[in-house]
């Protein structure tokens, strides 16, 4: 529940609007699926004005270990080809969800039990939802 806190204290920032073909939506993605994310969705927030990030990634992972993987990853890929870091990140210590926010994108990297209780696509359910499965 720390990392839904942390989101609602600060605002979104505008400047860059994001789209799902937007590099770091790509790079989120595909770090994900290269260690074998599963579930992965992304929720397009731009047209809620409740919303503190453009848009919400959201996968499943099998692990604790395997979902500090799939945040580390995401973090080297993004450093990399995208020259971003994030703004925060939480969740890594305990490992059953990790949060990573690079403002207009926030990333969410669960395991299936913290996933079924938080119910973040239900919470958001008025945005659209694409799945990227590969």
């Amino acid at each position: 529940m720390e990392q839904l806190e942390s989101l609602s204290t600060r605002k979104k920032k505008s400047a860059v609007r994001l789209t799902q073909r937007s590099k770091i939506i790509k790079t989120i993605i595909t770090a994900i699926q290269e260690k074998k994310g599963e579930k992965i969705i992304s929720l397009d927030l731009k047209k809620i004005d409740e919303a503190v990030s453009d848009f919400f990634i959201i996968c499943e992972a099998g692990s604790q270990p395997q979902v500090r993987a799939i945040a580390d990853h995401v973090e080297h890929l993004v450093s990399q080809q995208c020259d971003e870091t994030p703004y925060h990140s939480e969740g890594k210590q305990a490992s059953q969800w990790v949060l990573i926010d690079y403002v207009n994108v926030v990333v969410h990297v669960m395991l299936h039990e913290s996933r079924e209780f938080y119910k973040l696509e239900e919470m958001w359910s008025d945005a659209p939802l694409e799945h990227h499965n590969e």
